[in-house]
């Protein structure tokens, strides 16, 4: 990979010949999967010229570095399964990696040389783990590990070079490694030790364990108000932390004086929720403000209790970060317009060589009154097709995530062959509101099922949909909720399509890592042994017998959230009454980061779709 931007016209014309020539014959549903991306690149706060980004160039997703006093790329890491996991260190020194096997997220950190060389054990001692959280020092030999196991629940080390790790937190419930200060002498971690894995409170450390401050807006787990970690000011001797927290209903920054305890409130006038991080010189806030499925940016001076907005083009905004100069970079995309890295002083930061995405149909807004409220759902349809049309209706996972006006490759693919996409903001969904995330409580799946309903009744009323050529579809949480509809709705869908789902909750449950045990424990009010009447409420294996559609599931054999061995039970139930079903499996975990493989799938939850939906 090249560096192409500031490069002259005759580069870029070779660029876009190249682009055409590797596109020549290919439907435009698989140049998006196969085009060139690149993430927001994250770089060195004492070295900003070097910068690690995710790119899919070599079709595979890995990291890459890119010093940009000389325009040189490199290829980081190289494995079968992908990587994209990975810190850079303040100095710009070091690249660390996260090292799992084939996807399991089991593993150690592993870290190289910025310029190149061989990869060595980034924290020797500590025994393989699933990831919770990561901080690097300025001093180029401190890092604070987070690790989580079955057997210890989360553990933090404090990693020197040359030095055998110390630990300096321990606890059964989830936690996780917020930040580290400028100076090295405050650790902030994120922990649930009231036992509300939805909702955390902060603790901030010295690096020997013991406690500077805490923050804890849950009043022990009565409460349910959820603080993290948005980064320390990066001043030398500034002990100030930037803290979300959610007092007002939805996410607002606020900043917190870990030293003296003041808490500033921000009160921000935005209707969304709110993010931020500092400017490098800890005067000013960069705030990400995302609402309705869109995003926007703005800058906000401390001093002057400014609000000032940065101008973006409407569409979801994934991620900004500030550079030294003040300038902002910021990944942008809609779901018409494929992703760029964009920057305030103008044009694109990081255009990847090669073949170029096509663009896709733009997003309309639907709003459908539902049992607890207003549901926001979006729409693409072929351009100029009229209804009914056969429909898809895409649920997202999470589910604390959401579905944003935002490029996406999937979607596309089905509008490509004639489908109508519908994705719905389900209650469970961020970015409406605490109060809509945090409904998922005790009929989880359920909920978030009369939401779809709703907005399924009416895509068939508007005329959108044709009733009997409605798939349901979904990975992971989404996967789980297309299994547990074609179970509990099942006049409703012609075809349900699941990717790496949970199919039988009490064995997803036991076989899955910690972290999920203890959000499942949140979501439905205890273990299957406490609360077996929600779980078996909550899991599609209880309704398998009613399902009628036939059923395409994937399933990663790797895969720790959700395990290939409760989607074996489920199978094997419909191989037991002959239900039409069809079951793919491969070698990788939570979905898989390799773009041939993202490509047979699709092309096989297409065929799928197109051999056993009626004829209109």
């Amino acid at each position: 990979m090249t560096e192409s931007n500031g490069s002259d016209a005759p580069d870029r014309a070779d660029h876009q010949t190249e682009r055409v020539e590797q596109g020549a014959g290919m439907p435009d549903w698989e140049k998006r999967f196969r085009a060139p991306r690149v993430s927001l690149p994250d770089w060195a706060e004492d070295a900003p010229d070097r910068s690690l980004f995710v790119s899919n160039a070599t079709g595979t997703y890995e990291l890459y570095a890119w010093d940009r006093a000389t325009g040189e790329q490199r290829q980081v890491t190289d494995r079968p399964n992908g990587t994209t996991d990975g810190v850079l260190s303040p100095d710009g020194e070091w690249i660390w990696w996260f090292d799992d096997k084939d996807g399991d997220e089991f593993g150690v950190w592993r870290r190289q040389r910025f310029p190149g060389g061989e990869d060595e054990l980034a924290a020797p001692g500590l025994d393989p783990s699933y990831p919770a959280g990561l901080a690097l020092g300025r001093d180029g030999r401190t890092a604070v590990v987070g690790r989580s196991t079955d057997e210890d629940g989360t553990t933090i080390h404090l990693a020197r070079t040359g030095e055998a790790p110390v630990e300096i937190y321990r606890h059964r419930e989830s936690a996780g490694v917020g930040d580290l200060s400028h100076d090295g002498s405050l650790i902030a971690v994120e922990h649930t030790e009231h036992g509300d894995a939805m909702h955390s409170a902060l603790r901030v450390l010295r690096p020997d364990g013991t406690t500077v401050a805490e923050l804890d807006d849950t009043e022990g787990g009565t409460r349910e108000l959820g603080l993290e970690v948005l980064g320390f000011a990066p001043v030398p001797g500034d002990t100030r932390l930037l803290v979300g927290h959610q007092r007002r209903g939805r996410w607002e920054p606020l900043v917190w004086d870990v030293a003296t305890g003041e808490e500033s409130d921000l009160a921000l006038e935005l209707p969304g929720d709110v993010s931020a991080e500092w400017y490098p010189d800890g005067t000013g806030l960069l705030i990400a403000h995302g609402f309705e499925a869109r995003g926007e940016l703005f800058r906000y001076d401390l001093a002057e209790r400014r609000l000032e907005k940065i101008p973006t083009p409407r569409g979801a905004v994934s991620g900004a970060t500030v550079r030294p100069d003040g300038s902002v970079e910021y990944l942008w995309s809609s779901a018409a317009q494929p992703p760029a890295v964009r920057s305030t002083t103008g044009g694109v930061v990081l255009d990847p060589p090669g073949m170029k995405s096509p663009g896709s149909v733009p997003v309309e807004d639907v709003w459908v009154e539902g049992p607890g409220g207003r549901i926001h759902a979006l729409v693409q349809k072929p351009a100029g097709a009229t209804g009914p049309l056969p429909t898809v209706f895409d649920i997202h996972g999470g589910p604390t995530w959401h579905d944003s006006d935002s490029f996406a490759a999937g979607p596309a693919a089905w509008v490509d062959h004639g489908y109508a996409v519908v994705r719905v903001n389900y209650r469970g969904s961020t970015g409406y509101g605490r109060a809509w995330t945090d409904a998922l409580k005790h009929r989880v799946g359920l909920i978030e099922l009369e939401d779809i309903a709703a907005v399924r009744e009416w895509a068939i009323t508007s005329g959108l949909a044709d009733p009997a050529r409605l798939v349901l579809t979904g990975g992971s949480w989404g996967g789980y909720l297309t299994l547990l509809g074609i179970g509990t709705q099942p006049d409703a869908w012609a075809v349900g399509i699941a990717a790496v789902p949970v199919a039988d909750y009490v064995t997803a449950y036991h076989d899955e890592m910690e972290a999920l045990k203890a959000m499942d424990r949140t979501l439905l009010g205890g273990t299957p042994e406490e609360v077996p009447d929600r779980f078996e409420a909550s899991s599609p294996i209880t309704y398998v017998d009613q399902v009628r559609a036939p059923v395409y599931i994937s399933a990663g054999v790797n895969d720790p959230r959700c395990p290939i061995r409760q989607i074996e039970n489920y199978v094997k139930r419909l191989e037991s009454r002959d239900a039409v079903h069809e079951v793919y499996r491969y070698d990788a975990g939570h979905g898989s980061l390799v773009v041939d493989e993202r490509i047979k799938q699709v092309r096989l939850e297409l065929a799928f779709a197109a051999k056993h939906l009626p004829a209109p």
